[in-house]
């Protein structure tokens, strides 16, 4: 199992951006998948989760809402994250996550349908990629 995260730069402030996470091995179209970033001396977050409900429901950060759009492409076995209005607190290095159905997710991580806490990277981790903002 492979997931390849990239689309990040540089951007100015104001600018957008597009990700994406390509998958091998496992088809992301059955999964819940998730983007989560970390910056230099912060915490890990999570930003934006799509899941495999028959309306792809999905989850935003407060920090993000309305100038994130998550979205799959099932035919590409790929997730991607359109980032528009970007921030310089938006700067860091986006990795991409896939588990098991049914999941959500959170800011800090995982859930399971029992309610059961994990950590983001728990299942299948992409390698990131850095997303750099200028002001």
């Amino acid at each position: 199992v492979q997931l390849q995260a990239s689309g990040g730069g540089l951007v100015q402030a104001g600018g957008s951006l597009r990700l994406s996470c390509a998958a091998s091995g496992i088809s992301l179209a059955h999964r819940s998948v998730g983007w989560f970033r970390q910056a230099p001396g912060k915490e890990r977050e999570g930003v934006s989760c799509i899941y495999n409900d028959v309306d792809s429901s999905t989850y935003y950060a407060d920090s993000v809402k309305g100038r994130f759009t998550i979205s799959r492409d099932n035919a590409k076995n790929t997730v991607f994250l359109q980032m528009t209005n970007l921030t310089p607190e938006d700067a860091a290095i986006y990795h991409c996550a896939a588990v098991p159905p049914y999941y959500s997710c959170s800011r800090y991580g995982w859930l399971n349908p029992a309610g059961e806490r994990f950590g983001a990277d728990f299942a299948s981790w992409g390698q990131g990629t850095q997303v750099t903002v200028s002001s």
